[in-house]
């Protein structure tokens, strides 16, 4: 368990540093209402996390109710999934085209809601298929069947939701300089790359262990 446990964190962590739509949301509402709209933005996209959670354990505990083989099934796909999300990286890495673009928009709008800034978060989240898809499929690789898969699931949920505020956080401390190393061809091709060949690496050895 302690090694799923480390393998988890290591590969959450590279998905929360990878550039993607929450880093879009994060440059582009700092830029606009400062670091307190980044944070509180980082603070609705995190908590969403934990509804993806839910519905994942939701659909985890009906197929091990179904039966064994279900949950083992899910789990090669889940697997599958993450081999697949490897290959993208390392696609778009040899063609030297980022796997997502990010514009921020650099005007500053005058006031600041907080209220706002975690509705714009929590819905850019919850409202995102592929974070949903990304949660049912990844999820199940560290869930133990015989224990309870919605306590498991918060609690992953809740690591997730550590790692990705304190990135969130400091990208938006430094977003100008941020903004500037993500938009060089040559660090994204390289970031690109490296996420690729783990992101597969993780995605055939939980295969194996199966």
């Amino acid at each position: 368990m302690e090694n799923s446990l480390w393998t988890y964190l290591i590969a959450i962590s590279l998905l929360t540093v990878t550039p993607g739509v929450d880093t879009v949301l994060i440059i582009r509402n700092t830029t606009r209402g400062g670091w307190r709209d980044g944070m509180l933005s980082s603070l609705g996209i995190c908590s969403g996390l934990f509804v993806h959670a839910l519905v994942s354990a939701v659909g985890i505990s009906v197929i091990l109710l179904q039966s064994a083989w279900a949950f083992r099934a899910l789990k090669l796909a889940g697997a599958a999934y993450l081999v697949w999300l490897g290959i993208v990286s390392l696609r778009s890495a040899m063609r030297g085209r980022a796997s997502t673009e990010i514009d921020a928009d650099r005007s500053r709008l005058d006031g600041f809601d907080p209220r706002r800034s975690l509705r714009e978060g929590l819905l850019s989240n919850v409202l995102n298929p592929k974070a949903i898809v990304f949660y049912m499929a990844f999820l199940p690789q560290f869930i133990d069947p015989v224990r309870s898969a919605v306590g498991q699931s918060l609690f992953l949920a809740g690591l997730h939701f550590l790692i990705a505020m304190v990135w969130q956080c400091l990208l938006a401390s430094a977003v100008d300089q941020a903004r500037r190393w993500m938009q060089n061809n040559r660090v994204r091709r390289t970031l690109d790359g490296i996420t690729g060949s783990v992101m597969v690496f993780f995605g055939a050895k939980l295969a194996s262990t199966t």
